[in-house]
Order: structure tokens, then sequence, then C-alpha cells
């Protein structure tokens, strides 16, 4: 297809032409109405005159008879630019003025009319166009009063001159004007389109052009930047999560597999073929578990766990996780404090739970300071909490923060703790496939908020914030309730076993990175 065949294909350029033409019509409907009413006044302005000079004949008539009023007619018949005059008798023969031939019949209609007509001093034939009346007087006498139209018809020629330069000039800008935002806007879409086949060619790195006129089109091509830059991220993350599969599965299937062969070149009794089986399901275990992690923080990274959002209280989550994780935080000699107020947020329980009990289970592995941890039997209860579970709202937001005191991480080493299957050096240590942070990570950003680690001077101070669901215009607050397996102080261990089964077995996936 031609240049020429695109731009008058453009839908900016088919638009102008429909505006153009809109105008164009507009515009002759105006002037055409404006020339009508021009006509209507000059004809309104002649016919009183002509009126008016029909009573001063008739009072002549009346003051000096009709010789008179032949006079009379005379006398004006002789002045320059004079209005037409002419009585005639009963039978049609002029007595005076100054036209010397008329239409026929003209005279025999009385009151107005127009007519063709020649003055009694031109030589040629030239025909002119006047407006007359025709007034009958006494004895039969006729009186014709009239004026000449070519000022009506001149003025009526300006008109029709000016609007038919003024619709060709409408049309040539319109066109030029059409031409011009339709080359333009092609400019902008052809820079789109390579823009599009360079990124569906696989340079994802590609951004649609902004300019600066903030118009429709930038504003959508922001927003599809914005996508572009949403599915470069989902890509990226996808080569990541399939290289570190690839890296990070490579050693448990590797030690699965040996353990299978050990198994059957050593083992010689029911114990020894038991305890390879045993094994190889705790290995198996391990690789569930990081499936599993994977498979959640895709779900809440496509969106997918929107679907069971309710509105419930974060300091309900926060205490039945402490009632949870509290047995466990004592046999290692730790403490596990909690400061819940409450704050309702509209979101996916089970995620928000699951991003929490990570949290806490990231403490109790990494975030237990040396002493306490090396001396779980030391007497007396600590100064103060050696892990602590907070849950308050901060304006507009709901914050579950988790505060221990262990080594932390360093700050340039934080950006990197969120991403998948990154493990810092401290914890490699440590049982875990570094998905806990990324899986809270997600489902913060699942809800419309973030993932935040703050130095606790010492330790490390992680943060999930979520948008805060404003309960004031309810009719009633909602009661907490046990119903959906969320622990209250005072429930037995069933309790807590059937909260840990709610949310998916926090062991499963609290396996993250190192604090």
């Amino acid at each position: 297809m031609t240049a020429f065949g695109k731009l008058i294909r453009t839908t900016a350029f088919r638009l102008t032409l429909v505006y153009l033409f809109l105008f164009a019509l507009f515009a002759a409907f105006l002037l055409g109405y404006f020339a009508w009413n021009t006509r209507r006044l000059v004809t309104e302005q002649i016919t009183g005159m002509l009126n008016a000079e029909v009573v001063e004949m008739n009072d002549e008539l009346t003051r000096r008879g009709l010789r008179g009023l032949v006079y009379a007619i005379e006398s004006r018949a002789l002045r320059p630019g004079a209005n037409l005059y002419l009585i005639t008798t009963a039978t049609g023969q002029a007595l005076a003025g100054n036209v010397g031939s008329i239409a026929p019949g003209v005279m025999n209609r009385i009151g107005f009319s127009e007519t063709m007509y020649q003055r009694l001093d031109e030589l040629n034939n030239f025909q002119h166009h006047a407006l007359v009346r025709v007034t009958e007087l006494e004895g039969g006498f006729r009186l014709l009063i009239g004026r000449d139209l070519d000022e009506r018809r001149r003025i009526i020629g300006i008109v029709a001159s000016a609007a038919q330069w003024s619709v060709l000039i409408v049309v040539v800008l319109g066109l030029a004007g059409g031409i011009f935002v339709a080359r333009r806007v092609l400019h902008r879409i052809d820079a789109m389109t390579g823009t599009a086949q360079r990124i569906m060619a696989g340079d994802l790195s590609e951004r649609l052009p902004v300019g600066r006129s903030g118009d429709e089109i930038d504003r959508l091509a922001e927003n599809l930047n914005a996508m572009l830059e949403r599915i470069e991220a989902l890509m990226a993350g996808l080569k990541e999560v399939s290289d570190n599969i690839a890296h990070d599965l490579k050693t448990p299937l590797t030690r699965l597999r040996n353990h299978a062969e050990d198994a059957l070149a050593k083992s010689r009794t029911d114990a020894d073929y038991r305890a390879a089986l045993e094994q190889t399901i705790e290995e198996s275990d391990g690789l569930i578990r990081t499936f599993n992690a994977l498979l959640m923080i895709a779900r809440a990274e496509s969106g997918q766990a929107r679907d069971g959002m309710v509105d419930f209280d974060i300091a309900e989550v926060a205490r039945g996780i402490h009632e949870l994780y509290e047995p466990l935080a004592e046999d290692k000699g730790v403490t596990l404090g909690l400061d819940a107020a409450p704050a309702m947020v509209h979101g996916n329980r089970e995620l928000i739970s699951q991003a929490l009990a990570n949290l806490v289970e990231n403490a109790l592995k990494y975030g237990v300071p040396v002493a306490r941890g090396a001396r779980g039997d030391m007497a007396g209860p600590p100064a103060r909490a050696d892990i602590l579970i907070e849950a308050r709202r901060v304006g507009d937001t709901a914050t579950l923060t988790v505060t221990d005191h262990g080594p932390g991480i360093p700050e340039k080493d934080r950006p990197r703790a969120v991403e998948r299957f990154v493990r810092l050096e401290a914890s490699r240590t440590q049982p875990g496939s570094g998905l806990g942070l990324s899986l809270a990570s997600a489902v913060a950003t699942l809800h419309g908020g973030g993932l935040q680690l703050a130095d606790a001077g010492p330790g490390l101070k992680v943060t999930l914030v979520l948008p805060v669901r404003d309960r004031s215009h309810d009719p009633q607050p909602a009661a907490p309730a046990t119903a959906d397996g969320i622990p209250q102080p005072g429930d037995d261990g069933k309790t807590s076993q059937r909260y840990l089964d709610s949310i998916g077995t926090n062991a499963l996936l609290a396996d993250s990175k190192t604090n």
C-alpha cells in the first residue's frame, strides 16, 4: 500500500472529512440564511420607500390635481439615480415618467410585483430588474412607482462570492489540516507498530514512544508500556524460575537418585530398606514443598487468589500465628511476643496468614539471638521478646510486622532477598529453598501493598503493608469468630492444628532467605 493510500485510510483523515463536510454544510447554510435575510431586508427597505412615495403622490394628486401630479413625476424622474415613475391613462397611454418599456400586463396588476423594464433615456435594449408598485387613481389612471433592484443584486452577489470563497477556503484548509493530522497520527502509529514488531520479535525491553502532549495516544502508550513492563517482569521471573529450578532442584533430585542407588547397592535388611525409603520420602517432601511454594507464588502473582477475598481483622491473624508458633519458640528457648491492634483489610486470608507464617518461620530459623539460641535453658525471662509479631493500622494502611534480634540482612542484600531461590551466605547451612520472602512479597503485591525490610538494630524488621479496609460506615462491625479456623486465646491445640491445616502447613513454604 502506498503512503498516500495509508494516509487516506486513517481514522483521523476520515474523521476530518466527515467534520469538514458537516462544517462546510453548516457554513453554506449559515451564509445562505444570511443572504436570504439580506435580500429580505433590502426588499423591505425598497417596499417602505415606495409606499412612502405613493403616499406623497396621492397627496400631490389631492392638492394639485392630475396636472400637478404629472409635473411632480416629471420633476422627480429627472433626478440622478431617481426611482421609476410612470403614469398612464385607462387605455395604457403613457402621460409622464422615465420608463421606456415594461413587461406586458404589469400596469394591470395592482400592488407590488417584480418586473423587467427599460428606462426612457436608454438607447440600447438592456433590460433591468425592478420592484414596482402599481396604484389605480381616479378616472382609471394608473401610477407606477418602482426601484431598480441592481443594488440588491450586487449585495447578493457579494454575499454569494464571499460564500463561495469561504467554503472553498474551508475545504482547502480542512483538507490540509486533515492531511497534517493524519500524517502526524500515522507517524505515531507507525512508530508504535515498529516497536510492537520488535517486541514480537523477542525484544521485550522495547517501549512505545510517549510524546509530551498527554493526549489519548500518549495515555494509551503509557498504559501499554506499563503492561509491557509487567509482561517483561513476568517473563523475567519465568526465566529466572526456570533457571533456578534447573539449578536448585538438580541437587535434591541427584541426592534422591543417589539414595536410591545406595539402597539398591548396600541395603541388606528390611531396616536398611525402610531407612532408605524414609530418606527418599523426606527428599520427595522437600521437592513437593518447593513446588507448592512456586505454585502459590504463581497464583498470587497472576491474581487468581482474588476470588477468595473477604473482610477480616489482621489482629486475629496475628493472634492465631502467635498461638500456633509459641510452643515452637519455647522449644527453641526464645520468647515470641505479640502486639496486635484491630485493623480491617480486604484480602485473601489464607495467603496473608501464610505470608505471616513464613516471616515467623524465618525469624525462628535465622533471627534468634546468638546467646539465647545457644543457651535455650537460660534462666529467667528475657528483657524483651526475642521475636515480636505486630499488627496495627498506620494511616491508610494495615501492617503485619515480624521483628527479630538476630544477625539481620545487610542493606545491600535486601533487594535480592525477596527474589526466588536466593539464599544468602548465612542461610546456606539451613534447610530451605529460598521462597518464603518471595511468597510474602507476591502476596503483598496481590493486595496492592508491599514488603519492606528494615534494620531492627540489631536484627531484621520485616513489614507486610496492606491497604486498610475502613469499616467506620458499616452498620455493624464484624464479630471475631473461630468458624474459619483462626485460633483465639484459650483454644486448645486441636484448634491450632486446624488453623495450621487451613493455611496449608506452614513448614511446607516458610523456608525462605536468611535475615
